[in-house]
């Protein structure tokens, strides 16, 4: 066993130390500890928000979306034929959106119709994926009414399903000779869908695409074309490619611009709850500083009578940069085991639950991440180590015949 690290450990476990100073290494690795699993358990909740509303965005919203500014997309089949040989693209959707008010038993409420191609929906559309009452077929019924499919949570609130009818009125109406009256049409709820996202499960329906021409009063146009793409990181390549394909005044958005504002203030609260959260490690390794310098101080004959026996001066400020390691490697290690555990046991069984008007999600997703333990492991470690600089070097130019003069 290497002679520093030997003499480290006895000093560290010696029972004869003073019970304040054994108090205070105790305090010190459970500042490092706290300071480890606090910020483990806080950025894989950021984490765990970032991951969760990118996977249900991206599931019901496209990773790429095509529009022609000021006018309706013609001929879209022959557009969309074309932009799906693209590389990386999975496919290519047209979809018709518009906004309308849903009539059930005496409510009404302002929502999106999105008009589709059922077909080739179901395969990109994680919401058409997760019927959880009827189906997606949308079918029209006996007397030919075409149906919708509502999200989850606008059926609980109606307490509507499979089978009810509602009404849709479209704000383009029809000019007669009383003035412009809106367009209405009765649709049947055939299926109920929950895409896992607040705002979607309120707010949205899915009708055939010629149903929503129909309801606009509209030729067989569309006003978007929606991608759905291999790899969602590189939907932007996707979208530069696809506007030169398509020609003059289309635009390509993608998730990531629509998204924007949202995923930039995810990352700025991850800083900043690295910045603050990883003040309580600082003032733990101040505390490692303390014990190492009241250490110094208690053993300052025992650092005298080695360096007289021949112990070099490295070799003494070794001794205590291994104590402030030890410190700091204990506090760490539990600390990354409670946050992990933690972060594990209240993901895995959805411990914390929120309210999804607010949050978008029903409960608090933690997503621990490798990568974050090795940044948080090596700055608590640094921390450590630099706290132990100025007591090693203390202890390093102590003059054994200062100390042993009176002894």
């Amino acid at each position: 066993m290497q002679f520093e690290w030997f003499v480290a450990r006895r000093y560290l476990r010696s029972p004869y130390r003073p019970a304040v100073l054994r108090l205070v290494t105790l305090f010190s690795v459970l500042g490092v500890s706290a300071g480890v699993a606090t910020l483990v358990i806080a950025l894989s909740m950021n984490t765990g928000f970032r991951e969760t509303l990118q996977d249900r965005l991206l599931g019901v919203q496209a990773h790429i979306s095509l529009t022609h500014p000021g006018s309706a997309i013609h001929d879209y089949d022959a557009l969309a034929a074309k932009l799906s040989r693209i590389p990386g693209v999975r496919s290519v959707t047209p979809a018709g959106y518009q906004t309308v008010l849903m009539s059930f038993g005496g409510e009404a409420l302002g929502v999106v119709a999105k008009g589709v191609e059922p077909a080739g929906e179901k395969r990109g559309d994680a919401a058409l994926q997760r019927i959880v009452e009827g189906n997606a077929e949308f079918n029209p019924d006996a007397d030919g009414i075409d149906a919708l499919v509502v999200g989850k949570q606008l059926a609980d609130d109606w307490r509507m399903g499979p089978g009810d009818y509602v009404t849709l009125t479209s704000p383009q109406g029809r000019l007669t000779p009383y003035g412009m009256i809106p367009r209405s049409r009765r649709f049947r709820v055939g299926g109920v869908f929950d895409s896992g996202f607040y705002d979607y499960d309120k707010n949205w329906c899915f009708i055939t695409l010629s149903a929503a021409q129909a309801l606009a009063g509209a030729s067989d146009v569309v006003n978007v074309l929606e991608f759905r793409v291999e790899m969602p990181d590189h939907a932007g390549e996707i979208a530069r490619q696809a506007e030169q394909l398509a020609g003059k005044d289309f635009l390509a958005t993608t998730w990531m611009e629509q998204n924007l504002a949202l995923f930039r203030a995810l990352r700025l609260e991850k800083l900043v709850t690295a910045i603050f959260i990883g003040l309580i490690t600082f003032v733990a390794g101040l505390n490692i500083l303390v014990v190492l310098s009241m250490t110094v101080t208690d053993k300052a004959r025992d650092i005298a009578v080695l360096m007289s026996m021949g112990t070099r001066r490295e070799q003494i400020r070794q001794i205590f940069l291994w104590q402030g390691i030890a410190i700091g490697a204990a506090g760490t290690v539990i600390g990354l085991l409670v946050g992990f555990a933690f972060a594990f046991v209240a993901g895995h069984y959805h411990l914390i639950p929120l309210d999804p008007q607010i949050y978008a999600v029903s409960y608090v997703p933690f997503h621990p991440s490798a990568l974050d333990g090795i940044w948080i492991t090596a700055a608590a470690l640094g921390i450590s180590i630099a706290a132990t600089i100025l007591p090693a070097r203390a202890a390093a130019r102590l003059l054994p015949v200062e100390i042993l003069r009176y002894e």
